[in-house]
């Protein structure tokens, strides 16, 4: 039997809002279906172990309450996937209902203020990408969750998959030798009509174009791979699409390690593809997909001498995809720990950060160092900065 079942609810329903629901009730159905496990949790968060004993109906989580703006949609939703309560506001939510966590599927700007809200509440925010505007307001998240009972963890969910965790796993053991050069595109495609959404392709929405809301995927997870980065020199551009943001931005990254790696984030691109390519002294790992990947979408070449990486990668099989139900495991797994659940606060700003500092290059021509920006820079507040060289729209 499981520990304890927790209480989780839905604050908004979009699309990605399903993606949510279903990892929560697949929590029943993984502790039905499996065996037992030793509960071990990998160096970087994720599950080493799989669910815990099976027996329990309600698995490791359940869904007690959604809430929406949309009253109607939150009792259609609510209806689709058997939730007992729907609710008009988060606030109303919050207020009536015992919850240890809530997932946050709302559009990028009510991220921070749902977030808080929870937090004040003692409630774990799981918080999609991104999980804020501004590097500033992500600070203000991490105040806030010191003086919580709750956590604050965002929805990075590629880190989670069986491949991801595997590259790493042994980057770090040292087998595939010194990190060289690594290529992150996420080259995707989004039509004017995409953006006839209102809150879409604007600064105060959304925050920034696909580096914040599209390519944060896979150059989160080459942060995962390659640790710290030192350095960013970045280009942006508005070129095609109806939007106030970049749609298109490209940048070279430095890292501490002295490994390199160019990182292409667009929605100008016919044929979509999201790949990342790891060159290490030992062996070429990479994995291309689209919108997530499988195991079988990961391929090693071993460099002349080095057959043996191949071995050590076939020996460490898995299963495990990018979706939302490995990530959503490995929280309960950190949760049933009394850990914060991945990705957590400080990994999440690494990428936040990142991010503000490949929009600071891109639109001062300069390069940027980790740590540069700092809390009275204008980068901190707004990733546009000082101010985006096109006219808005």
């Amino acid at each position: 039997m499981p520990e304890r079942t927790y209480r989780a609810a839905i604050i908004g329903t979009g699309g990605i809002a399903h993606a949510h629901a279903k990892a929560v009730l697949a929590s029943a159905e993984r502790t039905l279906d499996s065996g037992t496990s030793d509960g071990r949790a990998s160096d970087d968060g994720t599950s080493a172990g799989g669910a815990s004993n099976g027996g329990a109906s309600r698995g490791r989580a359940e869904l007690v309450a959604v809430a929406d703006v949309d009253a109607g949609r939150a009792r259609e939703f609510a209806a689709t996937y058997g939730i007992p309560h729907a609710y008009a506001s988060a606030e109303e939510l919050l207020r009536e209902e015992r919850l240890d966590v809530a997932h946050l599927c709302t559009p990028p700007q009510q991220h921070a203020p749902l977030a808080l809200a929870c937090l004040e509440a003692g409630v774990t925010a799981l918080v999609e990408k991104p999980p804020t505007l501004s590097l500033a307001e992500f600070d203000t998240l991490i105040e806030a969750e010191r003086r919580s009972a709750g956590h604050v963890a965002t929805v990075l969910q590629h880190r989670f998959g069986a491949g991801a965790v595997r590259l790493r796993r042994l980057a770090r053991a040292g087998e595939l030798g010194r990190p060289l050069l690594a290529t992150c595109l996420t080259q995707w495609y989004r039509d004017d009509d995409y953006y006839a959404v209102p809150w879409r392709g604007t600064w105060e929405s959304e925050g920034g174009g696909p580096t914040m809301g599209h390519g944060i995927h896979q150059f989160d997870l080459l942060l995962s791979v390659l640790g710290p980065w030192r350095e960013v020199t970045a280009v942006a551009a508005r070129q095609a699409r109806p939007v106030d943001t970049e749609d298109v931005s490209m940048a070279l990254v430095t890292f501490e390690s002295g490994a390199t790696a160019t990182v292409v984030n667009s929605v100008l691109s016919p044929r979509q593809t999201s790949e990342l390519r790891f060159d290490f002294e030992r062996a070429t790992v990479e994995v291309e997909h689209l919108y997530g990947y499988t195991d079988d979408d990961w391929t090693v070449t071993p460099a002349p001498g080095h057959d043996g990486v191949s071995s050590l990668w076939k020996a460490d099989p898995g299963s495990g995809s990018s979706g939302h139900g490995d990530w959503f495991t490995a929280v309960l797994d950190a949760l049933d720990q009394g850990q914060a659940p991945p990705v957590t606060a400080a990994d999440a700003r690494r990428t936040m950060e990142f991010i503000a500092a490949l929009y600071a290059s891109a639109f001062t021509g300069e390069r940027v160092r980790a740590g540069q920006i700092t809390a009275d820079s204008p980068f901190a507040h707004r990733m546009d900065g000082t101010g985006a060289p096109w006219r808005t729209t």
